[in-house]
């Protein structure tokens, strides 16, 4: 037996229900993870708010890291490999069946808890600093929430590259931890379109990478040059709603794009590609992995109600 996260209805924090469930085998061409450590995301809360369809009974989570139990027929590891994903399904679990396509090995030099807390939120910020619009010492960009997840990931990144990033956060110990990621200024939400044209002389930022959402979007298109783009890439506060896309000219020939992780990873090569990327960024110390709070795998409701309530800084783990 084993013991999962497991949702019987949609809902609030309140549905996420630790059980004691059969413990799942490996089919061709998949392995057996016992879960050292799983990553809290937003679109966990999206799915179990039912923003995104399953069937339920279902057990949330796409990312953990941990040791491979069981292999299936044609899966490329051994038993006792150390591996991490991002893109499993029910990783709010002890034990989860990954298909080993979708799993990396982890090297020497990277824990349990840094590889769970990397690769869903590496992987996005790897493909936004790298994949959607060229950019480089001479760019300017606004990134919303600097001081989660994505949020501190994206800055070491998009400062690697010699980037001025200007991010929005909460409080003064956001602030702090983004500008020490690198941030050229840490803004507070409220009035930070017209903060961001001062601090432009009033072109505005090539680039918003905005994965708030409702609250954020309309000053986003406000605060963005003529030709310039948001990337909106969550949705933290709510869905963006419909919008006329008139605004669009009237912005400036604003560009607007809502890219998802599994775009950027469409081949195996490709996903390789971007976690060797992130593994040796942090084993040479240039990405660091800040893992903001740690609960017991049967306290995610809790760590769902922090989440959402943005009550967390970097990386959420849940510890089986």
């Amino acid at each position: 037996m084993s013991h999962a996260i497991v949702i019987r209805e949609l809902g609030g924090p309140e549905v996420l229900r630790y059980e004691e469930v059969e413990r799942p085998e490996p089919g061709p061409g998949e392995v057996l993870i016992q879960t050292a450590a799983v990553g809290v995301n937003f679109v966990d809360v999206y799915n179990r708010e039912g923003r995104y369809p399953n069937d339920l009974p279902f057990t949330p989570g796409a990312e953990a890291a941990g040791t491979v139990m069981a292999v299936g027929d044609g899966a490329p590891f051994s038993v006792g490999d150390r591996v991490a994903t991002g893109e499993a399904k029910g990783a709010y679990a002890e034990h989860v069946v990954v298909d080993a396509q979708k799993a990396v090995r982890v090297p020497d030099g990277v824990d349990d808890h840094t590889a769970a807390a990397l690769l869903l939120q590496g992987y996005t910020a790897h493909f936004l600093s790298s994949a959607i619009v060229p950019l480089d010492s001479s760019s300017t960009v606004l990134l919303h929430a600097g001081a989660g997840g994505v949020g501190l990931l994206l800055t070491q990144l998009l400062v690697a590259r010699g980037v001025r990033v200007i991010t929005t956060v909460g409080s003064d110990e956001k602030e702090q931890l983004s500008r020490a990621a690198g941030a050229a200024e840490a803004l507070r939400y409220e009035g930070f379109r017209p903060r961001v044209r001062d601090l432009t002389d009033g072109v505005g930022v090539d680039v918003v990478f905005d994965g708030v959402g409702r609250d954020t979007f309309d000053e986003s298109l406000a605060a963005v040059r003529v030709r310039g783009t948001v990337v909106l890439f969550g949705a933290a506060s709510g869905a963006v709603p419909p919008f006329e896309l008139q605004r669009l000219a009237q912005a400036g020939s604003v560009m607007v794009t809502r890219p998802t992780m599994h775009s950027f990873l469409r081949t195996s090569e490709e996903r390789a590609e971007r976690a060797e990327a992130l593994f040796a960024a942090v084993a040479a110390g240039s990405l660091d992995i800040r893992i903001g709070a740690t609960y017991p795998l049967a306290e995610a409701t809790r760590a769902h109600t922090d989440l959402q309530g943005r009550g967390t800084t970097g990386k959420v783990l849940l510890l089986p």
